[in-house]
């Protein structure tokens, strides 16, 4: 009998015997970066620990780690008794999907970019390549689903969490093409190298 553990679609690495997912959507490998020790589960520790990776500060990375396991945790564990401890299960990332979304992520947690494409071609106005923060605002109200309370304040949480990583030197505007590599989970880890390397660099 297959075993029905968060860590059931783990397998380890023939080499350095790391844990890796063999069959992950687009949105669980996202969330994977976050699940520190790759045991499927993503704890609030973990979920701190990974935006310290990419330059967060600890208040934001305290406050983010709350927000997000608090709101998805029970969502990715039916039927299971809720937890204190808060873990988010990676394979069930795509049931907490909320309304008023972008639509980005189907209901399967994978990448949709005539929908991603969308964004651009219907609120980037001031820039083609990136949204002001006047214009991710309206992106949000025109997405909002009437009495979604719920669904308004995470998309809210979301793309302000986005667009503080995402907005260029100038604090202007949400850029295209580092808004899409987030989305895909390749930014995260880009960031977390180049934070690891400008460290050591510090160091030396």
């Amino acid at each position: 009998m297959a075993s029905s553990s968060p860590s059931s679609n783990y397998i380890q690495e023939a080499s350095g015997g790391h844990i890796i997912p063999t069959d992950q959507n687009v949105l669980q490998k996202h969330v994977a970066f976050f699940d520190r020790n790759q045991d499927g589960i993503v704890y609030p520790s973990e979920t701190f620990k990974g935006f310290r990776a990419i330059g967060c500060g600890i208040f934001f990375s305290a406050i983010s780690a709350i927000f997000i396991n608090f709101g998805l945790s029970q969502k990715t564990r039916p039927g299971k008794f809720p937890s204190l401890l808060f873990p988010i299960e990676v394979k069930n990332i795509q049931k907490a999907k909320h309304g008023s979304d972008s639509g980005v992520y189907d209901t399967e947690g994978r990448f949709v970019p005539s929908k991603f494409e969308e964004i651009f071609s219907k609120h980037a106005l001031s820039y083609p390549s990136a949204l002001t923060s006047d214009e991710l605002m309206k992106m949000l109200k025109e997405n909002r689903v009437p009495k979604d309370y719920r669904g308004w304040l995470a998309s809210w949480a979301e793309w302000k969490t986005l667009y503080i990583l995402c907005k260029d030197k100038k604090w202007v505007t949400t850029e295209r093409n580092k808004l899409k590599l987030l989305m895909m989970e390749a930014w995260l880890k880009e960031m977390e190298k180049e934070r690891s390397s400008a460290k050591k660099k510090a160091v030396v």
